[in-house]
């Protein structure tokens, strides 16, 4: 079995992966590069969820990549426009031609003899055995589980007579025109199967055991046509970025300094979307505060629009057992139901659960810290992209993609083929994410964890993310690089 030997291995092609491969081709040219993707189909998270109405929940001028801005009005897009977009910028600056489809890295394994990483992989529907080397490994491949969500066990649904699906895993076959759905959960996976499946179902009811934070925001962006009549396409497109950029921020900002005074602008908006008798304190009052979990969106009021229309309603209650006819709750009450979408999260899983060594010790992620959200402690030439939580994961993704290009050029011109974070100080961490949501704190173990003071404390702010990772010093004396030129 022969090697194939790369400068730079980049595991995955959904956006971080697309935007690792423009960057290296256009900062670091002289580099050879290769793109492993497990599926096969680029897009990641876009290619993999097909229930109805998936969309972004971030707007589109900045989960699309800066090098190639989004062109249309809408600001939430659907999932098949996202990957559509993502397809196109692939195939546009030749992204394509690089990537691997198929193969899925198992193992990785660091020589400081060789400076080196090899990788044992599978290939194909036969799971092929193949071997890839590289002298840098930059791990794209997201932070959840793409073979199966959280699925928790609920007494009885083995006596459920009708259908039981999960959204990761949403069967083209499933007609539920006409039928009763209730779809388990509060988050944005729920917000959004809600209304889409009322438009043609007989009913839905979004049954959460606690509720989210949703907030109505406009599909179109009306701002953005009007640039795009008096400015260039480019600039407009800037300046339509930078608005949902600092806007963002400011929402995030509000949150965690004034979280009584966004609790009451977060009430005082559903009162005006939903009927006036509704109760508004039991459905969508939270126990949490706001941006603890992410805020979720839902473009025009169509959540809302569904509840008011009486094509869609909330319980907020206790599942104590399916029937074969529903769910039985706490409260005595029985949801009658045709079909159950369990929308109860993602199961997480770190560097796409490639089992990693350095020089034969096993490395666990959850006993790393992150070095400036990108280098993994005292783990040479590897790299790990992992998106906001508080904003568009393409933000982040472009400033890692950037800072590996710099630390790269740097390495060559120094004449260095290793580089590894050192001298991460002993101390209280913290977890890499900073949500209290279940999908993140049933995980949070087996994730790198951030420590209490920078460099390695992992930024949820894009402006000292910029000025860190795109302008700051790449050699800031806790970089440890040696190993003559390669």
């Amino acid at each position: 079995m022969s090697d194939q030997h790369f400068d730079v291995l980049v595991v995955g092609a959904g956006i971080s992966g697309i935007a690792a491969g423009y960057y290296l081709q256009t900062r670091c040219p002289t580099r050879s590069y290769v793109i492993l993707e497990g599926r096969a189909g680029l897009g990641g998270t876009w290619d993999l969820f097909r229930y109805p109405g998936i969309r972004s929940d971030s707007d589109m001028w900045t989960l699309g990549c800066s090098f190639r801005p989004w062109k249309e009005t809408r600001a939430i897009a659907g999932g098949p426009a996202i990957l559509n977009y993502l397809r196109e910028t692939a195939q546009e600056f030749g992204i394509g031609n690089h990537i691997r489809f198929g193969h899925r890295v198992r193992a990785a394994s660091w020589s400081s003899d060789r400076s080196c990483w090899t990788l044992d992989v599978e290939a194909g529907p036969d799971r092929q055995p193949m071997r890839f080397t590289c002298r840098f490994l930059y791990l794209c491949s997201g932070y959840y589980d793409y073979a199966q969500g959280h699925a928790p066990v609920f007494p009885g649904a083995e006596d459920f007579a009708g259908r039981i699906v999960h959204p990761q895993q949403w069967p083209k076959e499933l007609d539920y025109s006409g039928r009763r759905v209730v779809v388990i959960g509060s988050g944005a996976t729920a917000v959004t199967l809600v209304p889409a499946m009322a438009e043609t179902a007989a009913h839905v009811t979004m049954l959460q055991r606690s509720p989210s934070y949703i907030l109505s925001i406009p599909a179109e962006n009306r701002l953005a046509g009007l640039l795009r009549k008096f400015l260039p396409e480019r600039v407009a497109s800037w300046l339509i970025r930078w608005k949902y950029v600092l806007l963002g921020m400011y929402v995030y900002r509000l949150c965690r300094q004034s979280p009584e005074r966004a609790k009451k602008f977060l009430r005082d908006h559903l009162a005006t979307e939903l009927p006036p008798d509704f109760d508004i304190d039991t459905h969508f009052k939270p126990h949490y505060q706001p941006w603890d979990q992410r805020l979720c969106f839902v473009p025009d009021s169509d959540l809302f629009r569904a509840i008011r229309d009486g094509r869609a309603s909330v319980v907020t209650d206790q599942i104590v057992r399916f029937t074969r006819g529903g769910i039985l709750l706490q409260s005595g009450r029985e949801l009658e139901a045709d079909v159950i979408v369990t929308a109860t999260g993602l199961k997480l899983l770190a560097c796409g659960g490639i089992r990693l060594q350095v020089d034969g010790s096993v490395i666990d992620p959850g006993q790393c810290l992150t070095y400036k959200g990108v280098l993994l402690s005292d783990v040479p030439n590897c790299a790990m992209c992992v998106g906001y939580s508080n904003a568009s994961w393409t933000l982040r993704a472009e400033l890692s993609a950037l800072y590996v290009c710099r630390l790269l050029n740097e390495m060559e011109r120094r004449g260095h083929a290793r580089c590894v974070p050192r001298g991460a100080a002993a101390g209280p961490t913290r977890p890499l994410v900073g949500l209290t949501s279940g999908y993140v704190q049933r995980g949070a173990d087996h994730f790198p964890k951030q420590g209490a003071e920078a460099p390695w404390v992992m930024n949820q702010n894009y402006l000292l993310d910029l000025l860190s990772l795109r302008f700051g010093k790449v050699d800031d004396g806790l970089l440890a690089f040696d190993s003559p030129g390669i």
